[in-house]
């Protein structure tokens, strides 16, 4: 059986193959010939400011994503104050680090302001002296913009004590919550689980009594190759307390994310789930299902007993998938749960960094002053609000000082608010204000009949969280290995937990042992030199 989709595969070759580019330290040299495009100034004088945004192909009849609302609206309160022209590069988003991998190694137009979110990039083009160091100019052009982020997701974008990235904040940190059809549950005459034993004895019992009558179709817990159907389940396993080089030294950063690999647990949580597997009550092809997809279609046909997702994900408008339900299946009723455990009897799940995009400044760009003016702007007064909400009364009505998208929106306002967040660059999610106002705003994007559920689900996704660790300096070998270790990663997911019961050990230590001889021992010997050397910053 093909295990994984062959567009990992091609991803993974494709990512090395980029990073091989990358590798050699006069890549990044070529971008100096761009310097006479980032000093050009309009006809009636003004000065060019080049941003890059990405291009989702989604700009409605009227607009383009280089112009449209948002963008007039920057040029009138930002542009014409400053006598700036701010312009817009358009970046596939479907190709952005190619694109951006070639502007930059090409030494072409590249944009004054450009951002990504794989950190293995960024630490890449910082190494490699292609990025201008923002130290000063934060401090003398950016203090709007330093208040509003903070010193902790400040501190994503500095590498040995300097700034070279402004990186933007996430306003919800929570990732992960469980969902479990209680119609099943209260068929059943059964208590909601409340611990990952509970758990198994609950799924169990689905695929036994089958309460919603699926037949051969039934899955008691629907997985996906995708982290939210098993990190959850994963992270519950790691054994508690570590310490602080445990958390440093034996997590592995993959791409913008912490893997529990080498943790002690990870093999017990693998155990679990093989025994989950071998019992019949787990998706059995869950090892094709990488975008997720065929997960959704079967919940919202009734036939997963039990998943775990994106906190809220379920009721977004745009992915229906608890709407869908209720109309397919009458009665039908997905309930947040929080029910992994661990040693310690929490309910531990990894939650999101405090940043999100890396934005970055090329060395080749002589605006880096209006760079850090622009982003201190966004950061200032009610800019970042309007830029997120659009104009009271025609996108959004308050409520305790929260904004609520209006249902009934004219397509003209709806409209205005396309690209918000690929243009908002400082935020990740909309921010209200204080943590809560800012779960209060995430929730409240979801229709009202869901919003109690939507409630407990961020409440969920806050409990227990495990933060991500930091460095002060880049991992060399996890920007190296990370791209093939990611597939490394998925395929000791699924074959160690699609192996038979007795075979589990043995397939486990094979492909563990392939991880590591393929960079995993690298990544391990350089956490560890650096931890040493007093490199952890968080």
């Amino acid at each position: 059986m093909k295990l994984v989709s062959g567009k990992t595969w091609f991803k993974s070759w494709s990512g090395m193959m980029l990073a091989t580019v990358l590798a050699g330290t006069t890549v990044l040299a070529g971008c100096s010939s761009s310097s006479s495009e980032a000093g050009a100034t309009t006809a009636d004088g003004k000065s060019v400011l080049k941003v890059e945004v990405f291009d989702r192909g989604n700009s409605p009849a009227g607009s383009t994503i280089s112009d449209n609302y948002m963008t007039k609206l920057v040029n009138e309160r930002f542009g014409e104050p400053n006598k700036i022209d701010v312009q817009y590069v358009p970046i596939p988003r479907s190709e952005e680090l190619q694109k951006l991998n070639v502007l930059m190694a090409s030494g072409g137009d590249v944009p004054d302001i450009v951002f990504t979110y794989d950190q293995g990039t960024f630490n890449r083009y910082a190494q490699q002296g292609g990025l201008t160091d923002l130290t000063d100019l934060l401090n003398q052009y950016g203090p709007n913009l330093k208040k509003f982020l903070g010193e902790d997701t400040l501190s994503y974008g500095q590498i040995e004590g300097k700034q070279f990235a402004i990186p933007g904040k996430r306003s919800v940190l929570g990732k992960y919550a469980s969902y479990i059809r209680q119609d099943w549950l209260d068929t059943l005459k059964m208590p909601v689980p409340q611990t990952t034993d509970e758990l198994y004895n609950t799924l169990k019992a689905f695929k036994e009594k089958d309460p919603g009558k699926v037949g051969n179709g039934l899955i008691p817990f629907g997985m996906t190759i995708a982290p939210a159907q098993y990190e959850p389940l994963l992270w519950s396993f790691v054994q508690q307390p570590l310490t602080d080089e445990q958390k440093y030294t034996l997590t592995q950063k993959l791409g913008s994310s912490d893997y529990p690999t080498l943790l002690p647990g990870f093999k017990d949580g693998l155990k679990f789930m093989n025994k989950l597997y071998n019992e019949g009550l787990i998706s059995r092809d869950f090892g094709l299902d990488e975008d997720k997809k065929q997960l959704w279609q079967d919940v919202q046909n009734g036939k997963v007993g039990f998943y775990t997702e994106d906190a809220g994900e379920l009721y977004f408008t745009y992915n229906g998938t608890n709407k869908n339900l209720q109309a397919n299946v009458k009665n039908a009723k997905l309930t947040p749960v929080d029910v992994f455990t661990n040693n310690e009897g929490k309910h531990a799940k990894p939650e999101y960094a405090s940043n999100g995009l890396y934005i970055m400044i090329p060395k080749s760009s002589s605006k880096a002053v209006e760079a850090i003016k622009y982003l201190d702007w966004m950061a200032s007064g009610k800019n970042l609000f309007d830029m997120q909400n659009g104009v009271e009364g025609e996108n959004y009505t308050l409520k305790n000082g929260v904004p609520v998208a209006k249902e009934d929106a004219s397509t003209e306002a709806q409209n205005r608010l396309y690209n918000y967040g690929d243009m908002a660059i400082i935020a990740n999610g909309k921010v209200a204000g204080t943590e809560e106002q800012n779960n209060d705003a995430y929730i409240m994007q979801v229709p009202e009949e869901y919003q109690a559920d939507m409630r407990k689900s961020v409440e969920i996704s806050n409990t227990d969280t495990i933060a991500p660790v930091n460095f002060n300096k880049p991992i060399e070998a996890e920007a190296k290995y990370g791209s093939a270790l990611q597939d490394k990663y998925s395929q000791l997911i699924v074959k160690a937990t699609m192996a038979p019961t007795a075979q589990f050990d043995a397939t486990y230590d094979a492909l563990l042992k392939d991880y590591m001889s393929s960079g995993g021992q690298a990544i391990l010997d350089e956490r560890t030199k650096v931890f040493q050397e007093g490199g952890a910053s968080k």
